[in-house]
């Protein structure tokens, strides 16, 4: 027999028992769509950390020193315009690109009521909607665009130098000689997270970061962004730039400099959430070698109920290979429409669960490369090829005079 005629032949014999095909198509569909929904969200982690902190499609690599104070509330900066030009006139010949990198969560020196004092900051680039106001309003995305001097202050600080949150209103804090009038007041929250990092919603007070940094590009900050070519080794000249610096930074005495190497970080990264996505998906693939029991189950059933059908098509020329290939065709056919399903179900699952997943500040959204499709149609007809084999072969080897008996 032709393959279309034997095809043609299975999918009218699957039809013709839809509900014990469904059911076994069932078991194929939910493993490869838990192996696709994992792999998807696994992928879109390790992508979303390469787009986020990755240079693979500049092809260049990149790398940050940064200072880390002895003092979490110091306002001492770690690098300031002099620590650039030294790096850049000393390395130059090994980095292709040094800036000083502006950080969202500072320190700084600000006059608030009758005194100047060190003050934590969250230098706005978009408008904070996770915090409570609890007087006045919250700075909005217009005046953020138009560089609008206005503040938002902490509850406590409200209270410590205006009495009230409600005297705090309309009062102006000064800071790099620009005044911002206060317009809300939000709830105190932890300072710090559960790793010790300064957190965005515990400052005392929140302004706008373009306004905040105008004019300032290279003047001081506590991290340098370094670039270097394809072929740098980055280790080593990074490692080289933050003993200069621990050595001839201005902040030497008052901390530490560190470099991080975001490549080396980021496949590292990848390799250990590789290594968590494959072996959750080993776990949720054993419920394929269930569903593969089903259908050699399945096809065992179907071979004793057509023992007549094999009469007839051995008595009319078929010979036992013909008889083979009909029923694996059978089983690998159910399985396939199986992993479809569960492809595409697969898909689905691991783009609507993606977004809730939280990764710090990355929008989290998956990725299903064409790769999965063929993998969940390699897996699901292995499962058919595997598991119908052997009721294949018994149904092969029935002999045409005992059928007739």
């Amino acid at each position: 027999m032709k393959f279309t005629e034997l095809l043609k032949t299975a999918l009218q014999s699957l039809n013709s028992n839809r509900k014990r095909s469904f059911l076994t198509i069932i078991g194929i569909m939910i493993g490869i769509a838990a192996v696709i929904t994992i792999l998807g969200i696994g992928d879109g982690v390790k992508q979303s950390m390469y787009d986020k902190f990755g240079n693979a499609k500049q092809g260049q690599k990149t790398t940050e020193v940064y200072f880390e104070p002895d003092d979490k509330e110091t306002t001492i900066h770690g690098f300031s315009k002099e620590d650039l030009i030294n790096v850049r006139k000393d390395f130059g010949d090994k980095i292709k690109s040094a800036s000083i990198k502006h950080d969202s969560v500072i320190n700084a020196n600000i006059s608030v009521g009758d005194t100047e004092q060190p003050l934590s900051l969250n230098l706005l680039k978009k408008p904070m909607n996770k915090i409570k106001i609890l007087a006045g309003k919250s700075i909005t995305s217009q005046q953020l665009e138009m560089l609008q001097p206005v503040a938002m202050i902490r509850e406590s600080l409200a209270k410590k130098e205006y009495g009230s949150i409600q005297n705090a209103i309309g009062t102006t804090i000064f800071s790099n000689d620009t005044s911002y009038r206060v317009i809300g007041v939000y709830r105190n929250e932890s300072r710090y997270d559960n790793y010790g990092i300064k957190s965005d919603n515990g400052v005392d007070i929140m302004i706008p970061y373009n306004l905040y940094y105008r004019g300032q590009n290279d003047t001081q900050g506590d991290t340098i962004k370094l670039t270097f070519s394809q072929d740098a080794n980055v280790d080593k000249i990074s490692d080289q730039i933050a003993k200069y610096m621990q050595k001839k930074g201005a902040a030497a005495r008052q901390g530490s400099y560190k470099y991080l190497n975001m490549e080396k970080e980021l496949k590292s990264f990848s390799s250990q959430i590789g290594m968590i996505t494959g072996f959750i998906s080993l776990v949720a693939a054993i419920s394929l070698f269930i569903a593969g029991i089903g259908v050699m189950n399945m096809m065992y059933i179907s071979v004793s109920e057509r023992t007549q059908e094999i009469g007839i098509r051995l008595a009319v020329g078929a010979n036992p290979g013909n008889i083979m290939l009909q029923f694996l065709i059978e089983a690998m056919v159910l399985t396939v429409i199986g992993g479809m399903i569960g492809f595409a179900l697969g898909v689905g699952m691991s783009h609507l669960l993606a977004p809730f997943i939280k990764l710090g500040v990355i929008k989290l959204k998956a990725h299903v490369s064409f790769k999965y499709f063929l993998l969940a149609f390699g897996v699901s007809s292995s499962v058919g090829l595997i598991f119908g084999i052997l009721p294949a072969k018994q149904a092969a080897n029935k002999n045409l005079i005992d059928i007739l008996r």
